[in-house]
């Protein structure tokens, strides 16, 4: 047997003061009182005697303590074998994100279609970045979705740079979250930038062995985007209309991947994930050492509750008939 935290034993060494100060009392009491009078007191007061009480109490206090120091019995560590995929999630949030073409922008799409992939998502560890001109972690790998849904629906987009879409920096990124997985599954929310080739995308990906998965929020008609002034116009005053890119489908293909437009029901989602489990599942057992620990806590917890009892509601002895 050990203790998880053997440093709080020490606090075994406060009961000796205590101690002196519960047994000074029957000390006290026999310079008060004549003996036989003292005598007759505690018979007719009932229950134990303050020695006998005192050391109830000091024992339970000894025994909360060794409690709180946590007795455990260690019969070391072992290997604990996983399946889960892990999985990168990138959300493009670049200005044409926030087009009107779906309503009510295309950014507002991608965090329902985000809802969707958790409750498909079983078996997962899932991290989250956010991509722009630069990237930027929104959570680690995770298996509480809860969180992730609520980071993702609050994602703070103001003081990020919303110009041009770096697709190989969120690669960069997905590769240092997967740095210790052998394969990297990821999957990109986006409307494809405005890039008309992705060569250097296409060999980052290869290299590093990263499998884009893509889901193209946009439409081909396109769509304006919104300002305080009205819509956004280029330089010579016209009116920007941002269209659907698809020839980031490649990067998808060439990596392996899957390439997918958006629905307005789950099946995109749902292609998308079964493609996923489908081309992941069981490529790699993460193997990870937990220790196997026997908590013994409770036995002296429960011990000193029940000492405290005793010394504090025993009950009085029975007074005898005097014929």
């Amino acid at each position: 047997m050990q203790f998880e935290y053997p440093y709080l034993l020490i606090l075994l060494l406060l009961l000796v003061p205590l101690a002196t100060l519960l047994f000074s009392y029957k000390k006290s009491s026999l310079e008060m009182f004549d003996p036989q009078i003292l005598k007759l007191l505690m018979i007719n007061s009932g229950g134990l005697a303050p020695w006998s009480r005192a050391t109830l109490l000091l024992l339970s206090m000894a025994l909360m303590i060794v409690a709180l120091a946590r007795p455990i019995i260690d019969d070391g560590e072992i290997e604990v074998k996983s399946n889960s995929i892990e999985l990168i999630v990138g959300f493009d949030i670049s200005r044409s994100m926030f087009a009107d073409d779906i309503y009510p922008d295309r950014l507002s799409l991608a965090k329902r279609k985000f809802d969707q992939l958790l409750h498909l998502s079983d078996g997962m560890r899932i991290g989250v970045v956010g991509f722009s001109s630069r990237s930027f972690l929104i959570s680690p790998l995770s298996e509480d979705f809860s969180t992730l849904r609520y980071l993702v629906e609050n994602m703070n987009t103001d003081t990020v740079s919303l110009k041009g879409t770096n697709i190989l920096g969120v690669l960069q990124q997905a590769d240092l979250l997967l740095k210790d997985s052998e394969k990297k599954a990821m999957l990109l929310f986006t409307d494809g930038g405005d890039s008309d080739e992705f060569s250097k995308e296409i060999e980052y990906a290869k290299k590093h062995k990263i499998t884009l998965f893509i889901c193209n929020i946009a439409t081909l008609k396109g769509g304006i985007i919104k300002t305080d002034s009205g819509a956004l116009t280029d330089s010579s005053g016209n009116i920007v209309i941002v269209r659907r890119n698809d020839k980031i489908s490649t990067l998808a293909e060439q990596s392996g991947g899957l390439y997918v437009n958006y629905t307005l029901d789950s099946d995109d989602i749902k292609t998308l994930v079964d493609a996923i489990k489908s081309k992941f599942h069981r490529s790699k057992q993460n193997i990870k050492s937990v220790r196997d620990t026997q908590e013994l806590f409770i036995y002296p917890l429960l011990l000193a509750i029940l000492l405290l009892f005793v010394s504090q509601y025993s009950l009085p002895r029975r007074s005898r008939d005097v014929s």
